[in-house]
């Protein structure tokens, strides 16, 4: 015979049983993989920042293979396998600006191998917004409805599932005051909360094109998120990361930890920041950095996933209050030679397959086997005056700028067109001269701001030597290396006449000149910006129609 529970010991069974239970005290790790301005590279790259021996040239290096999301798919996985309390986050800029291979996909090719990495949120970057708000709202919730990519959507899957990750942006507003994205996301790891705050630069106005940003307020990135930090901790956070699609620059090497050299907006950011915020990883910048700043670790991971963000968070829980004890950070080399994914491996495959036929087509002719990258001796290349006589004519017409010069950095020309010799080039060939995906903007300099570009060539401290700057057809000058620094540029002219120190005038150069890249800092300076489109797009409307051959490399004379 059954014996019946007494009945006055069920209420107090239930409530013994509904009771929280306070998280048992002791210590956890919790690791934070970040990754930051991926540009849909779906497959590998040279990462400059190693070099390993050539196999085919014994005593020679080259650039370490390194991303693509085959290999990163193998470091994550083994990171994971190590530390089951991991975290993947994104920092902005994991799609826009893309190859051919994520990009005549609509990218989604890019979100799905997120999706298969088990990334948890990502903060906005400026990239994102290059298709519009629509499109990027399209990438959370998935479907087909593209109205700025409708013949590129659900091509690469159908229907398209969107991001299982989260966008966020504690400094996005409408234009009612109204927050666009999350500010935050708290994720589960083992019994702790942690909280994930972004911001995504306060100047993303000044990068994007007008229609992708139209209706939006871009706010402060440190006030944005301070101001969200006593609603986070209310919600029971035990360790708060700023997710921060910002960056900066350091002398030192990827590898090297700690360094307190870090110069750019980040620094500010950081400073201002309030010490409830254990750690910033961060964008924008493509640097590759691991330093301190004001106690705190700020850190960023170059780009297109040759290096992975790691933070070591230890976690220490006492007398039910946790707190972060100690952060280890440092950047990881994507080894595309180590890491391995046999499932992203055949995403990438297929996105390929898909997107070769386009890569494959012939897009013009050219008036020699070949037009090249090398430099003459005052600094100028064929393939240089090629590429900045493409901007110019793409931005020449009033309503896309009304520019008069075009300026191109050499270290943006990757290789020669095509590189291997033949007269016929494909969008492909063009892709691989300039892969970077680059937005082109035009914007107002001074006469007077033109020469301090161009003496910015020669006293650039964090280019490790001159940076000859390519011009396009029309503008001419002299330069003289005996001459003390801001005296070396004499003779500037502009279709024949001198240019007029007073007077203003419509410069293009690419979104990475434009943000004062290779230390051009005057370029910060521009007014009136106006977003263009693809460098690449340039360049091969530029080629179509016409049998472009080398020309003499007679705009830059080196008088000694």
């Amino acid at each position: 015979m059954k014996k019946l529970m007494p009945l006055i010991s069920l209420p107090l069974l239930l409530g013994a049983c509904t009771q929280p239970t306070r998280p048992a005290d002791g210590t956890t790790t919790v690791t934070v993989l970040g990754l930051n301005d991926f540009h849909g590279q779906l497959e590998p790259s040279s990462f400059r920042g190693k070099q390993i021996p050539d196999p085919a040239n014994p005593g020679k290096t080259i650039a370490a293979p390194a991303g693509g999301i085959s290999a990163l798919g193998g470091l994550v996985k083994e990171v994971r396998a190590a530390n089951p309390n991991t975290v993947l986050v994104g920092v902005g800029d994991l799609t826009g600006a893309s190859p051919l291979s994520s990009s005549l996909l609509a990218d989604e090719p890019t979100v799905i191998a997120m999706n298969k990495l088990g990334m948890s949120v990502n903060v906005l970057g400026n990239h994102e917004l290059d298709y519009g708000l629509s499109e990027l709202q399209r990438f959370q919730k998935g479907g087909c409805d593209s109205t700025a990519r409708r013949d590129k959507a659900c091509q690469f899957v159908n229907p398209f599932p969107g991001a299982n990750y989260t966008y966020i942006a504690a400094n996005v507003f409408d234009k009612n005051g109204a927050r666009v994205f999350p500010a935050y996301r708290m994720v589960k790891v083992a019994n702790l909360n942690i909280a994930f705050v972004g911001a995504v630069l306060e100047d993303t106005p000044s990068v994007v094109t007008p229609s992708g940003v139209a209706g939006l307020q871009f706010h402060d990135e440190a006030d944005s998120i301070n101001a969200v930090l006593p609603e986070i901790k209310r919600q029971g956070a035990d360790a708060v990361i700023a997710l921060i699609h910002q960056g900066g620059a350091a002398k030192s090497g990827y590898d090297q930890p700690g360094c307190t050299d870090l110069t750019g907006p980040i620094v500010d950011v950081a400073q201002r920041l309030d010490p409830a915020v254990s750690a910033l990883m961060t964008g924008h910048t493509h640097q590759a950095y691991n330093c301190v700043v004001g106690g705190r670790t700020v850190i960023q991971g170059a780009s297109q996933g040759q290096l992975l963000q790691r933070l070591d968070l230890t976690v220490t829980r006492k007398n039910g209050v946790a707190r972060v004890t100690g952060v280890k950070a440092a950047n990881v080399l994507v080894d595309a030679q180590k890491y391995s994914s046999p499932e992203l491996a055949e995403l990438a495959a297929q996105a390929k397959a898909k997107t070769d036929p386009v890569a494959n087509r012939v897009v013009a002719t050219i008036g020699a086997p070949q037009i090249s990258r090398q430099t003459n001796a005052a600094g100028e290349s064929a393939l240089g005056d090629v590429i900045a006589d493409a901007q110019l004519a793409a931005t020449r017409a009033p309503e896309r700028g009304g520019a008069v010069i075009a300026f191109m950095n050499p270290g943006g020309i990757r290789a020669d067109l095509p590189a291997q010799p033949s007269t016929t080039i494909t969008y492909g060939n063009i892709f691989a001269v300039q892969p970077f995906g680059n937005l082109l903007t035009v914007l107002t300099l001074s006469g007077a701001q033109i020469k301090t570009l161009l003496e910015q060539q020669f006293d650039n401290p964090s280019a490790g030597g001159q940076r000859i700057l390519q011009v396009s057809e029309g503008f001419a000058y002299s330069y003289d290396l005996t001459q003390p620094a801001g005296q070396r540029v004499r003779d500037i002219t502009l279709n024949g006449q001198p240019l007029n120190m007073a007077a203003d005038y419509r410069v293009t150069v690419n979104s990475f000149l434009a943000e004062g890249g290779d230390n051009f800092t005057v370029l910060k300076e521009g007014r009136d910006r106006l977003g263009g489109g693809l460098d690449v797009d340039a360049l091969s409307a530029y080629l179509q129609g016409r049998t472009v051959v080398p020309g003499p490399q007679n705009r830059i004379t080196r008088l000694n």
